[in-house]
């Protein structure tokens, strides 16, 4: 379980196709802080940790990625993959007292959405997304929404499409200063608006 507060950024050091695939992470953790099967979110990826050791950061990990997270992650799609060198946010599980500074997100994504465009708004930007047809009714305004695991708040929402704002802090400190329009972000909708929709289908039936 993981609050979509990114605590570092690390960057792919490697990844192989070895049937799955193994990406190696390169990020700031201290290695013998990093235990092997603990959960890291990566890009808002929950994977696991299946070795770790010290790297030009401070530290790196492995994790396994299967062909069912490829498939709804971008870590094989759009323009830009996963490959050597590419910046990813990071976030590492939540523990009992950790303070909640987001919202509950479980690092299982949902989909994909379409960076539309983005404008500056002070020292901020807007960003405008599309999000696919089956996951648009879980986003509303003013709801939570997690976005290459960044906790993140919806401004809109006109159809598939809908708005966010990130502050300069957020855009300094995750890998959103370097997003551009078309790029592809991963997506996980909030799960209580989730478990909302399904009560509804449930009383409806």
């Amino acid at each position: 379980m993981f609050t979509g507060i990114v605590t570092a950024v690390g960057r792919v050091e490697r990844i192989e196709d070895r049937g799955d695939l193994r990406a190696r992470i390169g990020c700031a953790y201290a290695p013998e802080t990093i235990a092997i099967g603990a959960s890291i979110a990566c890009d808002g990826v929950c994977l696991t940790v299946v070795d770790r050791g010290p790297g030009p950061m401070g530290g790196w990990f492995d994790v396994d990625v299967s062909a069912e997270t490829v498939s709804r992650t971008n870590i094989r799609a759009g323009r830009a993959p996963w490959a050597a060198g590419r910046r990813v946010n990071l976030e590492r599980a939540l523990r009992v007292g950790d303070e909640l500074g987001g919202h509950i997100v479980s690092g299982h994504v949902d989909g994909l959405a379409e960076v539309l465009g983005l404008t500056p708004e002070g020292d901020s930007a807007r960003i405008r997304l599309r999000a696919p047809a089956g996951l648009a009714r879980f986003i509303a305004p003013k709801g939570s929404v997690a976005l290459n695991g960044t906790s993140l708040t919806v401004n809109e929402v006109a159809g598939t499409e809908f708005g966010i704002n990130v502050i300069p802090h957020t855009r300094a400190v995750t890998t959103w200063g370097e997003v551009s329009a078309g790029d592809l972000v991963n997506l996980e909708v909030d799960t209580l608006a989730r478990y909302v929709a399904r009560l509804e289908e449930s009383a409806a039936a």
